[in-house]
């Protein structure tokens, strides 16, 4: 940030940090970064600590945390004392569900690859894939658990 950051409006702040406009107005609605000083013709006006908060909800939200879980590790980033246990529980819950979405990720590219082969020479007049997509599980399912 430059040396007059204490009065960056939206866009510059926008342009810094990568963030969308939209999406900055939504994080302070969301109390997620602190609503900012205004100009005197309602302008608002952004200072060093908005850009460094806004630059953890992003790389949080990067990370795949979700808005809850971005202002849970906020608020313990906001306490002084910092308690990286507290913090180690809510990464570590997140860790699990990231772990668990790439076993579904695996899954759905073994279903694909399969049917995908199934589908090698591409002369068949029944599409094993449109066949699959047909009949699914009992559960809507493609991907059957081996």
């Amino acid at each position: 940030m430059n040396a007059s950051s204490d009065r960056l409006s939206i866009g510059i702040l926008s342009k810094q940090t990568g963030c969308n406009i939209e999406t900055i107005r939504y994080y302070e609605k969301a109390g997620l970064l602190p609503s900012p000083a205004r100009s005197p013709a309602g302008y608002r006006r952004y200072g060093n600590t908005h850009f460094r908060r806004l630059t953890f909800i992003r790389r949080a939200r990067a990370l795949g945390f979700s808005i809850e879980e971005v202002r849970t590790l906020l608020k313990l980033a906001d306490e002084r004392k910092r308690p990286c246990a507290e913090v180690r529980v809510v990464a570590s819950a997140h860790l699990k569900d990231v772990q668990a979405k790439i076993a579904d990720l695996r899954a759905m590219e073994r279903v694909l690859r399969e049917t995908v082969a199934q589908c090698a020479s591409g002369r068949s007049t029944e599409c094993p894939l449109i066949e699959s997509l047909s009949r699914g599980g009992a559960d809507g399912s493609l991907m059957t658990r081996r």
